[in-house]
């Protein structure tokens, strides 16, 4: 810390030096400046609207270099879109992915929200924990003027984006001198809410003036959003992977496969289960910015931008928890080895109730300083702090009973897999009465993201007479610091011991019926083959714990709602030093009858990382219940690991524009890109599972050495603009992608963590139940060596390094490999049929490359995180005051990345194709008050989620629609 304190210092001391540098200049140039202006009026129309919006981003993308989208707000405090992120995905090339129904991150030509970085008025942005990837749902779009996507290499720009960066440009007080002001409420009703509020509250307000002859500028913009809804979901924590030796001896009518395939591997589901969330968001955000001209040509901005976004949950689930190997009755395997059906003997159905919170609070603050000393220079400098601090906590609360023969899975039918269970009390019901308690859990993860950034540039305008009309060049330093904190309490509470009903009696329960639930599948809603669940109040079930196990004399192993009880903490940070250096020139040829404008540039970039890692020390695996092994932590000891790592980058880039005509527009691009490995990657040290069950015996290291992801790009693209707001484009563009980080896996030992699991005592059991005449399942073998005195006071059954082996660990490690090559076509029309008032705009991206995921492949692959076909459609009509919009986006099916929460270790996670239709409404009352409407995702679209093949099942989720009622009134 100290050191990072100092780091700190030597960057301010820079921008003390700066400022004091252009200040001692602006006086000077204050006393030579020429005083007399123009007192002619020039008269400005601003066309608003959608026809304004579409007029604007048209002219941006014509006037820039390389290959620029954009999207400008229709007028203040009216972004075509509430989310911006949704607001993106009308742009060609770029689809969303969602959280709680909301568009989210953003994938750019395949390239998933890792690989694309998003500025705010150019300046790079932290994001929530370990990721990269600014989450753009938590930004309001009331105080933006525009979004800016850059596909092509930029010199002046932070690195990070190699699919795109998105710069966000907030709305100035001196972009539009005198007083604007507009204010907005409206009510807004998710469908699928259940035991929230039906109606919540969106109010924003954005104010804008000038003064001092529009020499001063102020403008603050203060949103506040409150959502309540339900996601109703079915979901599978992994699918595990096993080969023909792994299965029990059946017959031929209890084992049914139809595998075509002959390597001998087939899948079965680690779990299945239901369940639905209620949430309670709330998102405040607020801008304040000043600028000040105190001498002709001097701008000084200074800004303020603050988020907070607030999310409770309260998740209900029900399903069961499967072991494998012996506990197999019968199963049937489909073509590709994915089991479709499974009878399971033994193991548990749960009954569960999870509370979590999340806050996660930015804050940036910058000062812009930009002067044009002459008509020959023009000089910049910037400096920005931000933050973004999370904090999220999840407790949990595990019921159930193990009092059960068998269950059964089965997806040969439906969009969801059904499970069904056999109870011991002889019908496939569970009674309250016979519900038990697992365990308890909690967790709390804190986490800080910290940029500080400068940058210092200068631009020499050309007055000779050469193709040469530019010459920019620029320095800049940024710091990063991301540091988070996981502190887990352990599993707390009981293992189906018995005895709880004065603990938990019957009237704690409620059973409900499963009609409604799901209804958006087939094979949902009271068609599901468990069709009820039970809740209970959540405090008074914590309440009831922590008594029993504080007075009962189970022992140490009592419940407790302190995250940092006897569980374990983790501590990492990552720190990144980056200085750069950049130059862009512009040329203007005349070739004949065409203008050549070209753009050449590089950028230059030296980074140094540093991971810290504070860890618990690792003592001992326990079978702590017939379905849950938990690893126990040496008291008060852990182990702190530091590792270094360092790379440099030379970026080069060529923009080449040709105007053939005063309409058409030809485009080449040439450059290199780069992303940076992602945090959580380069965080050093190892992690174990902390519950790990057979087949589930997972671990990770980091890399603090990675290298950052580097791509070659082409874009070539012909744009044709045939009137104010219309054109059509067709581009074709190619990334060759080095560095590509992959996840090495191999098999390892830890010393001292040995394996109950198939030892001595385990075959002892096992034996012996044989020669009753029982077939083993894990919850026989584990109440057999209870019974017969191997387990401790807490019931747990310790290991013996005498009679045990060690575990074997799978452990997972990112490396760099090779390349690979994406590309594609992109194609957009937008078209105003003339004064009609109606138009529309389209838009499709088609990509490939060697960078897919192949499901046959049982090894380490590395496919492009995002990659899939988009397209988008929207049509609209605008005139007499009435303005409407009807969209509608689309994305193709996409790998979303390795890793399943209890699945074998590299086992992937893909998602289904999506397209969701939303509409909006406007209509002017007056020139100043507006009313509207706004629908989405009016198609009740669902999420839905697979494994390696479709069949495998990982989640399905159902929002539902929104509908939002308002009004906006305001002088523009």
């Amino acid at each position: 810390m100290n050191t990072n304190n100092f780091k700190k210092t030597r960057i301010a001391c820079a921008v003390s030096l700066l400022l004091a540098g252009t200040a001692m200049t602006s006086a000077f140039a204050e006393e030579a400046a020429v005083t007399d202006q123009a007192d002619e009026a020039t008269e400005v129309i601003l066309v608003k609207g959608i026809r304004g919006s579409l007029m604007r981003a048209a002219d941006i993308k014509r006037e820039a270099h390389g290959v620029v989208d954009a999207i400008s707000a229709e007028e203040m405090g009216k972004f075509p879109d509430t989310n911006l992120a949704e607001s993106l995905q009308r742009i060609t090339g770029v689809s969303v992915s969602r959280a709680n129904g909301e568009g989210s991150k953003i994938t750019v030509r395949g390239f998933g929200p890792a690989f694309n970085l998003v500025t705010l008025n150019g300046r790079q942005m932290p994001a929530t924990g370990y990721s990269r990837s600014y989450s753009l749902e938590n930004l309001s779009s009331e105080g933006v003027s525009s979004l800016e996507l850059h596909k092509t290499a930029t010199a002046d720009l932070p690195t990070g984006g190699l699919g795109a960066t998105v710069n966000i440009v907030t709305a100035k007080p001196l972009d539009n001198p005198g007083q604007r002001f507009s204010v907005m409420a409206k009510g807004i009703h998710d469908t699928s809410n259940e035991n929230g509020d039906d109606i919540t509250p969106e109010v924003s307000a954005i104010y804008s003036n000038t003064f001092m002859d529009d020499r001063l500028g102020v403008s603050f913009t203060l949103s506040h959003q409150q959502r309540d809804f339900q996601q109703q979901h079915a979901y599978m924590q992994g699918w595990v992977r096993q080969t023909d030796d792994d299965l029990p001896t059946l017959s031929e009518e209890d084992f049914i496969d139809n595998r075509t395939t002959t390597d001998g591997y087939l899948w079965l589901p680690k779990d299945m289960h239901y369940g639905f969330t209620d949430t309670e968001r709330e998102k405040t955000n607020a801008q304040f910015t000043v600028q000040f001209i105190p001498v002709e040509g001097l701008v000084a901005t200074l800004d303020y931008t603050y988020t907070d976004a607030l999310t409770e949950s309260s998740k209900v689930g029900w399903g069961i928890w499967n072991n494998f190997g012996s506990n197999l009755l019968s199963f049937e395997l489909d073509e590709n080895g994915t089991a479709v059906y499974a009878d399971i003997a033994g193991n548990d159905s749960s009954v569960s109730q999870t509370q979590t919170y999340s806050d996660v609070e930015a804050k940036s603050i910058g000062l812009n300083l930009q002067w044009q000393i002459n008509d020959d220079w023009e000089v910049a400098l910037d400096y920005h702090n931000s933050t973004n601090e999370s904090v999220e906590g999840t407790a949990q609360m595990i019921l159930g009973s193990d009092e059960l023969s068998s269950k059964e899975y089965d997806y040969r039918s439906g969009e969801i897999p059904q499970f069904s269970v056999n109870w011991n009390n002889g019908s496939n019901t569970l009674e309250a009465s016979e519900i038990d308690s697992n365990f308890g859990q909690f967790i709390h993860t804190p986490g800080e993201t910290e940029i500080e950034q400068i940058q210092f540039d200068a631009t020499w305008y050309s007055t000779f007479n050469t193709p040469l009309v530019s010459i920019k060049a620029g320095l800049a330093y940024t710091e990063m610091e991301s540091a988070g904190t996981s502190a887990w309490s352990g599993l707390r509470g009981g293992a189906y011991l018995g005895g709880y009903e004065a603990v938990m009696p019957d009237s704690m329960f409620t059973r409900h019926g499963t009609g409604g639930f799901l209804d958006a599948f087939n094979g949902g809603g009271s068609d599901l083959q468990t069709d009820y669940y039970y809740t209970f109040d959540f405090d008074e079930m914590i309440a009831r714990h922590e008594a029993y196990f504080t007075e009962d004399e189970v022992g140490s192993n009592y419940f407790s709602t302190d995250p940092y009880f006897d569980g374990t903490d983790s501590d990492e940070t990552v720190y990144e030093d980056t200085f750069a250096i950049y130059a862009s020139s512009a040329w203007e040829f005349d070739i004949s009858d065409y203008l050549l404008t070209m753009n050449v540039g590089f950028r230059y970039e030296r980074t140094d990382a540093e991971s810290k890692v504070l860890q618990d020390v690792e003592e001992q695996v326990v079978w702590a219940s017939p379905s849950e092994w938990i690893m126990k932590y040496e008291d008060g000891d852990q182990t702190f690991y530091s590792e270094e790592g360092d790379y440099s980058m030379f970026l080069p880039m060529l923009d080449l524009k040709l105007d053939i005509t005063d309409d058409l527009v030809a485009r080449f691009s040439a450059g290199k890109t780069m992303s940076r490995a992602p945090l959580a990657y380069l965080a050093g040290g190892q992690s174990l599972s902390g519950s790990p069950k057979p087949g589930a015996r997972n671990g990770s290291k980091g890399n603090t050495n990675l290298q950052p992801f580097d791509s070659v790009n082409i874009d070539v693209t012909l744009e044709y603009y045939y009137d104010d707001a219309n054109y059509a484009a067709i581009g074709w563009f190619k990334k060759d992608v080095d560095n590509f980080i992959v996840i090495e896996e191999s098999l390892q030992t830890v010393d001292g963590l040995y394996d109950v699991y198939g030892g001595q005592r385990y075959n002892l059991a096992y034996n012996e139940l044989v020669s009753e005449g029982v077939t083993p399942t894990e919850n026989d073998i584990y109440w057999w060596l209870i019974d017969n005195g191997y387990g401790n006071s807490d019931n747990e059954i310790e290991p013996d390094s005498a009679t045990d082996e060690l575990i074997e660990w799978t452990i997972e490690e990112p490396v760099n490999s090779n390349s690979k090559t994406v590309d594609g076509f992109e194609v957009a029309i937008q078209h105003l049929f003339g004064e009609s008032g109606f138009g529309f705009g389209a838009n499709a991206t088609f990509v490939d490359g060697d960078v897919e995921y192949d499901p046959t492949i049982v090894g380490t692959q590395a496919p492009l995180e995002g990659l899939s076909d988009s397209a988008n459609l929207q049509g609209f009509y605008e005139k007499h005051g009435l303005s409407a919009k009807v969209t509608y986006a689309w994305r193709d099916s996409y790998y979303a990345g390795m890793g399943q929460d209890q699945g074998s270790a590299n086992e992937p996670q893909q998602v289904k194709e999506f397209g969701q239709i939303d509409v909006s409404i406007n209509y002017d009352i007056t020139e100043q008050l507006t009313v509207f409407f706004e629908g989405i995702n009016l198609n009740d679209e669902t999420e839905q989620g697979y494994g390696r093949y479709e069949e495998q099942f990982m989640y399905a989720r159902q929002y539902g629609p929104r509908y939002a009622l308002g009004v906006r009134y305001g002088f523009n």
